[in-house]
């Protein structure tokens, strides 16, 4: 899937496998406040490039990601995040 991002750089996302989902997602970690909602994400940066490393189908060198505003980085890890939790919560039949 390509996308287009906001500063008019496009990337094309790639199908990960589930272990490399599973990868990505056990680098997140949350901290959430009393109500339970998430608060900030530790490792920021940390999870930004590795989840840009596996999920792009792209050029994801030192090179490319240096040419990444914070605003882009963040726009692929979203887009990484909708993609990778498609069905997500749904009962399998």
């Amino acid at each position: 899937m390509k996308i287009k991002l906001k500063s008019g750089k496009e990337v094309t996302l790639r199908d990960v496998s589930v272990d490399e989902k599973d990868e990505m997602l056990d680098s997140c970690e949350w901290t959430y406040n009393a109500k339970g909602k998430p608060t900030n994400m530790k490792n920021m940066n940390k999870t930004l490039t590795k989840w840009i490393r596996l999920g792009l189908d792209d050029d994801a060198s030192d090179n490319f990601l240096k040419t990444l505003s914070l605003q882009d980085r963040t726009e692929i890890f979203v887009k990484l995040q909708e993609n990778l939790m498609v069905g997500e919560g749904k009962a399998s039949k």
